[in-house]
């Protein structure tokens, strides 16, 4: 059973049984597929070079609209532009933090230095994020439904177990912030 991130003497450390490391590296594996843009074999090496993409739209898919969410609700031309400045080096950015909190996942300690720590923060923010546009938790009743599934026996069906992976990761991210807190209250 998973322990919870905690600040100690070796920096901060978690446990993971290896079905739960398994089962965050499938979820890390999936928003990455989810983040790597379609690639361009007539793209402009300057153009990619800078990061722009002038191919890019808003995507269709509601979860990875929440990760990439447009910059302006009622301008669709400026978030379009802003999107083409800005989306590939998002995606990059985020791809690089779940590859990171990825290779953390060899084996059932966890130790975590800051900058790791600040990789698996967002990497486990960016799968909670999918796991709620899945979900369909929208505001509070959402989320407080969601929150009442915690006994993995009674999962039925895919919802239910969505939910638990939902809590579990949710808890695993609450766990990492208050032990990254505790780090920075320590040094400072």
């Amino acid at each position: 059973m998973a322990k919870a991130f905690k600040y100690g003497l070796k920096g901060i450390t978690g446990y993971l049984e290896p079905a739960e490391r398994e089962l965050l590296r499938s979820l890390i594996d999936d928003v990455i597929s989810m983040l790597e843009p379609a690639e361009s074999a007539s793209e402009d090496p300057l153009t990619a070079l800078i990061g722009l993409d002038m191919n890019v739209q808003e995507p269709s898919d509601r979860a990875l609209r929440r990760l990439l969410p447009n910059v302006t609700r009622n301008d669709d031309a400026a978030a379009l532009e802003f999107r083409q400045l800005t989306e590939r080096s998002l995606r990059e950015n985020k791809i690089g933090a779940l590859r990171a909190a990825a290779l953390g996942l060899d084996t059932n300690e966890v130790v975590l230095s800051s900058a790791d720590a600040r990789h698996w923060s967002q990497a486990l923010n960016d799968v909670r994020l999918v796991l709620a546009e899945r979900l369909d938790i929208r505001d509070d009743a959402d989320a407080e439904h969601v929150h009442t599934m915690q006994d993995w026996s009674q999962a039925e069906d895919v919802e239910s177990y969505l939910a638990l992976v939902y809590n579990f990761t949710t808890w695993l991210q609450e766990s990492l912030v208050q032990a990254m807190l505790q780090s920075m209250e320590q040094r400072g």
